[in-house]
């Protein structure tokens, strides 16, 4: 039960740290698309580890 907790806890922080770099990116103005491969690049690398 508590491995399920924290990897649900972990799970929401990976996308706060992703949305947070993207929101960066725009305030910015390095462009969208720019952020938009490193957050896919984060999440590829959280969902193969």
């Amino acid at each position: 039960m508590h491995k399920r907790v924290r990897a649900r806890v972990e799970h929401a922080l990976a996308h706060m740290k992703s949305w947070n770099i993207l929101r960066n990116c725009r305030r910015k103005g390095d462009g969208v698309w720019h952020a938009t491969l490193g957050v896919a690049q984060m999440r590829n690398l959280t969902i193969a580890a």
